[in-house]
């Protein structure tokens, strides 16, 4: 059996291919075949909190319980578009939920899975503004306020966003070499399983004189990402739309 791990979703409503790609893929062979499926944050393009109403949150609560219901763990993993969702969509989803930085078995190694912006310490703007967002009583401002200005919100957060990325330069927006390596020294481990960059790879390099490896996830704006663990190895793969 595999293990399955995909990020960088970014589902949308003006994008319906994906959404549609994403409920096949999870009620496909391969997932209930696997023996857990996680999800490394970014599962939306923007989340405004656990009471939404829109059609959009209902199908992806559908697809991830569906999996759950089958036998097979859903985690999530909170990311930059999605670290609003909670435990109230969580248990209708049926997902679990995971912090930032924890450390799994995985088919017998230990790997320390992220969803990957934290690493990206170079981008100094991007990471005043995470402090900001990430505070919990920043957090309880914006859910209290109605739903509709909450969507008026996320879309001027994703213009400022895009805007942002256009104007960094891409090297700045990476992962930090360092700070990759003394993340993954800290949690003691040689595995790093992250997304984020939407630059899917299989890194390996030495980490204290050991072989490392940090695999970045791909993400799925023009099709599916998937990267498959086994006792075989690890395959990371796209996916067709159509």
């Amino acid at each position: 059996m595999a293990t399955l791990f995909i990020a960088d979703l970014h589902l949308d409503p003006a994008r319906p291919q994906i959404t549609a790609l994403f409920e096949r893929y999870l009620a496909g062979a391969e997932v209930r075949g696997a023996d857990a499926l996680y999800i490394l944050g970014d599962l939306v393009e923007a989340w405004i909190g656990d009471d939404d109403d829109a059609e959009l949150p209902a199908r992806i609560a559908a697809a991830s319980r569906a999996v759950r219901d089958a036998g097979v763990p859903v985690y999530f993993m909170a990311g930059n578009r999605d670290f609003l969702l909670g435990p109230a969509f969580a248990g209708r989803a049926g997902l679990t939920l995971l912090d930032d930085g924890t450390v799994h078995d995985i088919h017998g190694r230990p790997t320390l899975l992220m969803h990957g912006d934290v690493l990206c310490t170079d981008d100094l703007a991007y990471q005043a503004v995470r402090r900001q967002v990430r505070t919990p009583e920043w957090q309880a401002q914006i859910l209290a306020m109605p739903l509709e200005a909450r969507r008026a919100f996320a879309a001027r957060a994703r213009a400022d966003s895009k805007a942002h990325t256009g104007s960094t330069m891409e090297s700045i927006m990476d992962v930090n070499a360092g700070t990759v390596a003394e993340t993954m020294r800290k949690a003691h481990v040689t595995r790093l399983i992250h997304g984020h960059t939407h630059r899917p790879a299989v890194h390996s390099f030495e980490l204290d004189g050991d072989p490392a490896e940090r695999i970045v996830l791909g993400d799925w704006y023009e099709h599916g990402s998937v990267l498959r663990v086994d006792n075989d190895g690890v395959e990371l793969r796209g996916l067709a739309s159509g």
